[in-house]
């Protein structure tokens, strides 16, 4: 009778240890994303699940189900389409397919310009070039001498115009020129790069790095070694580089081991980080206002309509400020990932726009000034990397390229460039000046029953489709037919430097009309039977069930 009792006073005690762990694991499965982006180890596993299959010449310009008719028209306008490109930029495209051979970076963005159905029998009949040898204004000119209008922005980097950064090149040149390469000590051009940092992040200390990523990298390693607590917090879809606990879905060889994905603006994630006692850190992208917990957008994704965004800064904002509260309240530190948009929004980055102040900020691209540039700010109870009471107990980081002397001189060309009064009146009004731009695209698109739209935060930019179909991301080559230059994303992310004027936009606008028209006279758009988005979607099930078959009996 005693045993059992015992027994059962064990068991009971047991249960109510293991309550509280499945409590927060269910808080924390509460808090992700109800997609495959908030569920990083289910992604990742059906990643590795998805067979690879391509469409031969015929299932290529009908796999909606289109008729032999259509489907001909198609074939004769991918063709010319394919030989003017090719006639038009014949040395840049030769030098595209040569550097491919020894360019893994190349072959991956020409593989992932378009879903992997499309992806080899396109490669071998349509190029689009990689290489550009001048620019000016808002204009890229390629080997050809055939110039574009740039809505690639070097991912984020050209927000004043390439004009600008030149300039801060060639200035680095005359200020630290007389040093060279000398790595180790400082150029003097640092002081004043620090004062001006000062004023920009509200932060006092800094550490200067390569890249964005290495930036976030070192962000998040103070942040784990002052709180002394292993887990970060990203939100779903955001990207902050691509090194493992920040990556941790597809395209990271590791499973997620100590970050937690979650749900974007939601209740559900603040009473997470309110009662959990393991979050070092909170990461936030604040382009992923522009569309919450969805992946940045691509056209290798591009298979139906449901491309989502839309930027709704009060949300946003509202959101940012409860985050700052909980993190405060909970000793969690808040950081910025400002990689990308710093300097786009406001001078003061997205902690002047959005008025939160973050812990850490990170900074890369533009503040470079034409150079690759990482930098952490923050205050100095964050950013000192050793414990006097403990000498051993160092977070080291440390980097031979770290403060290059001209990298250190071309971002104090940048630096003053923002003090000058026509760059700030670039800033001056911007949101409403952006909104009108965009009304007035898609007020043109409707007016001309087009199926597409544009989404904006600022001047980032990304197209979304009004109509189902499996081809929008044709869309991308006819517009570099009409002198437009996209990144390998396509129309997923247009980026506009904040020089771009009156003039230039309506040339932008006049060609992505005339790009979009050709595309439908071509045939791309077909509103048929089978061509809705539940067909698509079904159409592709069984596809990925078939192959998915085939694979599996093949192996057994």
């Amino acid at each position: 009778m005693e045993e059992t009792l015992a027994l059962t006073l064990l068991a009971g005690a047991g249960a109510l240890a293991v309550l509280p762990k499945a409590w927060r694991r269910l808080q924390l499965s509460r808090a992700k994303h109800r997609s495959l982006a908030g569920h990083s180890k289910m992604a990742k596993r059906l990643a590795r699940l998805l067979p690879g299959y391509a469409y031969d010449e015929a299932a290529f310009f009908a796999s909606d189900g289109a008729s032999a008719d259509l489907a001909a028209r198609r074939r004769a306008a991918f063709e010319r389409l394919a030989a003017e490109l090719e006639a038009r930029s014949p040395r840049t495209l030769e030098a595209t397919r040569q550097a491919r051979v020894s360019l893994p970076d190349l072959q991956f963005t020409g593989a992932y310009r378009v879903p992997f159905q499309y992806s080899p029998w396109l490669r071998q009949h349509l190029a689009v070039g990689a290489f550009w040898q001048a620019s000016e204004g808002v204009l890229l000119e390629d080997l050809d001498g055939q110039r574009y209008f740039d809505l690639a922005g070097s991912y984020g980097v050209n927000v004043l115009g390439y004009d600008a950064y030149k300039d801060c090149m060639a200035e680095a040149a005359l200020i630290a020129g007389g040093l060279g390469p000398v790595l180790g000590g400082y150029h003097p051009v640092v002081l004043d790069n620090l004062a001006r940092l000062k004023a920009v992040s509200g932060h006092e200390q800094f550490s200067f790095h390569m890249s964005g990523t290495e930036a976030v990298m070192q962000a998040v390693r103070l942040a784990r070694y002052h709180t002394k607590k292993r887990h970060l917090v990203r939100f779903c879809g955001a990207y902050h580089g691509w090194w493992e606990d920040v990556q941790p879905g597809p395209g990271n060889p590791l499973p997620p081991r100590e970050t937690y994905t979650l749900a974007d603006m939601s209740e559900q994630a603040l009473r997470v980080l309110d009662t959990r006692k393991d979050i070092a850190c909170v990461l936030v992208n604040p382009l992923q206002a522009l569309h919450p917990n969805a992946n940045a957008p691509g056209d290798g994704q591009l298979l139906g309509a449901r491309r989502t965004g839309g930027f709704d800064r009060a949300a946003y904002t509202a959101w940012l400020q409860r985050l700052r509260e909980v993190c405060t309240r909970r000793g969690i530190v808040l950081i910025f990932d400002e990689v990308f948009l710093g300097f786009r929004l406001a001078i003061g980055g997205a902690q002047q726009y959005f008025g939160v102040q973050a812990d850490l900020v990170t900074y890369g691209k533009t503040l470079g000034g034409g150079y690759p540039v990482g930098v952490v700010c923050g205050p100095a109870r964050l950013m000192q990397r050793w414990r006097a009471e403990r000498p051993a107990d160092i977070c080291f980081a440390r980097g031979t390229f770290n403060a290059h002397p001209m990298v250190m001189a071309a971002m104090n060309a940048f630096l003053r460039r923002l003090d000058e009064p026509q760059v700030q009146a670039l800033y001056d009004g911007q949101d409403a000046r952006w909104d009108a731009h965009a009304a007035r695209f898609n007020a043109a698109l409707q007016a001309e029953d087009l199926p597409l739209r544009v989404a904006h935060m600022g001047s980032v930019w990304t197209v979304q489709y009004t109509q189902a179909s499996r081809y929008h991301w044709m869309l991308q080559f006819y517009l570099r037919r009409q002198g437009l230059a996209l990144s390998w994303v396509g129309t997923g992310r247009f980026i506009f430097s904040l020089n771009y004027g009156q003039a230039e936009l309506d040339a932008v606008l006049e060609r992505l009309l005339a790009g979009a028209r050709q595309m439908r006279e071509d045939g791309w758009w077909w509103p048929g039977e089978g061509a809705d988005e539940q067909a698509i979607r079904r159409r592709l099930r069984g596809e990925f069930l078939r192959q998915w078959w085939r694979g599996d009996h093949a192996e057994g």
